[in-house]
């Protein structure tokens, strides 16, 4: 579906530049009034992305390779979404961090920019080259 392909690269290209530039002083404010380090804008912007990335891999545009044509945006999309939603939930849970949560932040948090990049990437790469295998 073309609607899911243009939300893919929408959401990658939003979520890893909020993963990019999240943790800088002066944040950037949209019109609307909400900053990149607003945390209900994060966490929208991460449900939003990893339900995208989910959907991309369950639907394919015509002419494309099912799963495989849209696997690394899809990837990329759920990756950075699901550390936004992490990062909220690790900020506003009074829960014991237990050695599963350690694990996860130490493989996808302290790596959120290279995983920010690669989302910008591969929604770049995605608009320029629709029908190319693997992006």
């Amino acid at each position: 579906m073309l609607q899911f392909y243009f939300l893919s690269i929408v959401m990658n290209a939003l979520a890893g530049y909020v993963l990019i530039s999240g943790d800088r002083d002066a944040p950037m404010v949209f019109k609307s009034g909400f900053s990149i380090k607003d945390e209900t804008f994060r966490l929208v912007v991460g449900v939003a992305s990893a339900l995208t990335g989910l959907m991309k891999i369950l639907s394919s545009v015509e002419g494309d390779v099912p799963i495989i044509g849209d696997l690394f945006p899809a990837l990329t999309g759920f990756l950075a979404g699901f550390i936004l939603v992490f990062e909220y939930y690790r900020n506003r849970t009074s829960v014991e961090v237990t050695e599963r949560v350690e694990k996860v932040d130490r493989l996808l948090v302290a790596n959120k920019k290279i995983i920010g990049v690669a989302a910008l990437v591969a929604a770049v790469l995605h608009f320029l080259f629709p029908t190319v295998l693997l992006l």
